[in-house]
């Protein structure tokens, strides 16, 4: 049997979504394919689930705030099976929501395995073993990622990945969190909130090795208050489980030592996830890092263009959204739109939150840029005090008065960051900034002092 569409889209993540409601808004014909549910790996074992566990955790720990607003919570306790459910509505509500837009848009839908056996044709395989042929004018490759496990370690009960842990229904007394990236920071966060012992252990000098120094430290130094045992430039040497839970040896310089837990996180990054003999038989140019692709994310194959996890860099679902919009458009001719992943923000969804835009003060330093600094403290913000925020900061980089980059670190950056992502995309100056007026009371004023 044979069908032929316009674009056929493989993989329904957040690049596979974007990129299949862009082209059937243009009047395209689309089928997208998914086999492991639709939002991929955001949905199911990335940002959603997350992001619902810390929301939870964020609210016991925020308790011990409001003694000092007058509101006893003496009698709060941890049920770890409600916030269990709470992670499983949230992965459902984003499912069925991404579905639902599909549908909306007129995108054909189709669960199973998705191959491509020639530059203009895809092999889709659902779950009973039937098989269809679909010729497409174009193709998007969407496959996502996968987590890294370093070489010489088997997961099982007590050995989890990132994807893995997920899965767990009882809480730990204790947990080793081996990568101090975005992911391995979170869990931290999640475990340490809830009163498990936590360890994190990372190789790198510093935890979040590609951020902001500054920021970087004063996570550090945020997860230290919490309780967080933190060994940085730390080798991992050997993990093994034991009966009573895991061993692990690590070493830093000559000295090695022995840590105990419940259990272990490996939290070592993700990889693309690349099915080889597909790119090779269809002459697309690839590596471990990912699949290579030009600005309009077109593959060295023509019209087949991949975007979101399996191009590699940072593995954002934002970032994997607009690339597959700039793939759509570049297939049917609707945008002259280039990526440009110094654009893209990314977030650490910690407590409190660090969040990033464009350049930091070491990548400008490296490429020989001069840059003047702008900063501000959450301490001199009403809000931020009468809220009880703690401490923070927010910082801008002006090179020849234009911003290019932006960093803040403390609660609700994640959301702050939007319109100092909008300022680096536009390049604007320093006299520009300064018509921005902004309302009072508000966290917002935060940035007055990036103005002047």
């Amino acid at each position: 049997m044979s069908d032929r569409y316009d674009l056929v889209v493989v993989g329904g993540g957040p690049a596979g979504l974007a990129a299949a409601q862009t082209a059937a808004g243009a009047g395209k014909k689309v089928l997208i394919m998914e086999k492991d549910g639709w939002g991929g790996t955001c949905t199911h074992r990335g940002c959603i689930p997350t992001k619902a566990l810390l929301a939870c955790s964020h609210f016991y720990a925020g308790l011990k705030k409001l003694r000092r607003v007058g509101i006893d919570t003496d009698s709060a306790t941890v049920d770890f099976a409600a916030m269990k459910k709470h992670q499983d509505q949230m992965v459902k509500v984003a499912a069925l929501g991404a579905r639902r837009l599909l549908a909306n848009a007129g995108v054909e839908i189709r669960e199973g395995a998705g191959e491509i056996i020639s530059p203009c044709e895809v092999r889709l395989t659902d779950a009973t073993g039937r098989s269809r042929r679909l010729k497409a004018d174009h193709i998007l490759i969407a496959w996502g990622s996968e987590p890294l496990i370093p070489d010489g370690i088997c997961l099982s009960k007590r050995i989890l990945s990132s994807d893995g842990i997920l899965n767990m229904n009882c809480l730990p007394s204790s947990i080793i969190i081996v990568g101090a990236s975005f992911i391995g920071v979170e869990y931290a966060v999640f475990f340490a909130e809830l009163g498990v012992k936590v360890t994190l252990v990372e190789l790198m000098e510093r935890i979040l090795p590609q951020e902001d120094e500054e920021a970087a430290a004063f996570l550090h130094q945020e997860l230290s208050r919490l309780g967080v045992a933190l060994h940085v430039s730390t080798t991992l040497v050997s993990l093994d489980e034991a009966p009573e839970g895991i061993v692990m040896q690590i070493r830093k310089d000559a000295e090695t030592a022995q840590l105990r837990a419940d259990c272990a996180l490996l939290c070592t990054g993700r990889r693309p996830l690349l099915h080889q003999k597909e790119l090779e038989a269809a002459g697309i140019d690839y590596d471990l890092k990912g699949i290579k692709t030009d600005a309009r994310m077109m593959t060295s194959a023509n019209d087949i263009y991949a975007a979101g996890d399996v191009t590699g860099g940072m593995m954002l679902a934002h970032r994997a959204a607009v690339q597959a919009k700039v793939a759509a458009q570049s297939m049917f001719g609707g945008s002259d739109y280039k990526y440009d992943e110094n654009v893209i923000p990314s977030v650490v969804y910690s407590h409190p939150q660090i969040a990033r835009v464009g350049y930091t003060q070491r990548r400008a330093a490296d490429e020989g840029l001069s840059v003047e600094v702008m900063k501000s403290s959450y301490s001199a913000n009403i809000i931020a005090r009468t809220e009880l925020m703690g401490q923070g900061f927010v910082k801008a980089l002006f090179h020849h008065n234009e911003i290019i980059g932006a960093v803040i670190a403390g609660d609700n950056a994640a959301d702050l960051i939007a319109p100092l992502g909008l300022a680096v995309s536009c390049r604007l100056t320093r006299k520009q900034l300064k018509s921005w007026v902004i309302a009072h009371p508000t966290l917002s004023e935060i940035f007055v002092d990036l103005q002047w």
